[in-house]
């Protein structure tokens, strides 16, 4: 009976804390629309059928759900505190995935507008980018968040600065991404190519899971979080070019990656889809032999 009674008890809390996601999942739909007023996101799905945006969207709910599992999946103490911590740090990550957008428009995709191109051109590759760069945010958010780092207030604080820290490492991600490829990739990326754009999203999504695992244990010092963090970003950076010969010469055996993104009447969206895993999938080797 006491069995039953526990179990009865358990299925109890997690309701409430799935009703609370739930919550905090329509808050962070209500935010993303304060964020872009000059949005109208009925239009763009149904009436435009605008396929840039969608994926967009999607990748956003992606990163929003990756920010809000961060405030579910936390240390427990009891259902009131738990709940309480829910709302304050899930209100928290999405404000933050909302600024990682911003972020993403002004200094990563900086050289065009990517409302514009989403919107107006319903660029594709754009849609992409965003949606990788909310993905990657919503798994810094998560790392940042999960973590336990002992009183409230020192939750909060340092969740915002390994949020920023996580926002200054993408944008060196995408420094040195555009550095490491042959060609200009906000240039082909303005240009409608879903390639280029898919394989960038990749190496985005790639670094913030190296920042997510970096940032995820509880806290114990500055020192300390920033050597581990420090050296799992190095090796992602050194991990990039590799992995894209790697993909190049074992994946595209007898053809050149370069080529088949940006050398052809049709860019190759496949090839471009090897490339993201690739980096995606060596994120994770990493995170696994750390």
């Amino acid at each position: 009976m006491n069995d039953f009674q526990e179990i009865l008890h358990e299925l109890a809390n997690a309701g409430v804390y799935l009703a609370s996601a739930f919550i905090i999942f329509f808050i962070g739909r209500l935010l993303y629309q304060l964020f872009s007023p000059k949005i109208n996101v009925k239009s763009e799905l149904v009436d435009k059928d605008n396929f840039a945006f969608s994926v967009s969207y999607v990748g956003y709910f992606i990163g929003l759900l990756l920010a809000i599992g961060s405030a579910v999946i936390g240390p427990s103490v009891d259902l009131l505190k738990d709940v309480e911590d829910i709302f304050i740090y899930g209100i928290l990550a999405i404000i933050l995935l909302n600024l990682s957008r911003l972020i993403n428009d002004k200094l990563i995709l900086n050289k065009f507008s990517s409302r514009k191109e989403i919107i107006e051109d319903q660029n594709t590759g754009t849609g992409v980018v965003e949606a990788a760069n909310s993905i990657a945010s919503g798994l810094i958010i998560f790392g940042a968040i999960s973590g336990d780092p002992g009183d409230e207030m020192s939750g909060i604080l340092s969740a915002l600065a390994f949020w920023g820290i996580g926002q200054v490492l993408m944008i060196i991600t995408a420094k040195v991404y555009n550095m490491m490829v042959s060609f200009d990739v906000h240039d082909y990326i303005e240009k409608d190519n879903v390639a280029v754009g898919i394989g960038f999203a990749g190496a985005l999504i790639a670094l913030g899971n190296i920042i997510q695992f970096g940032i995820a244990d509880d806290f114990e010092s500055w020192d300390i979080t920033a050597i581990r963090l420090g050296s799992e970003v190095l090796i992602g950076l050194i991990m990039l070019p590799i992995v894209r010969f790697l993909a190049d010469k074992i994946l595209l055996p007898g053809r050149n990656l370069t080529d088949e993104l940006i050398n052809q009447e049709k860019p190759n969206n496949g090839a471009a889809l090897i490339e993201a895993f690739s980096y995606i999938g060596g994120s994770i080797l990493i995170t696994w032999c750390i």
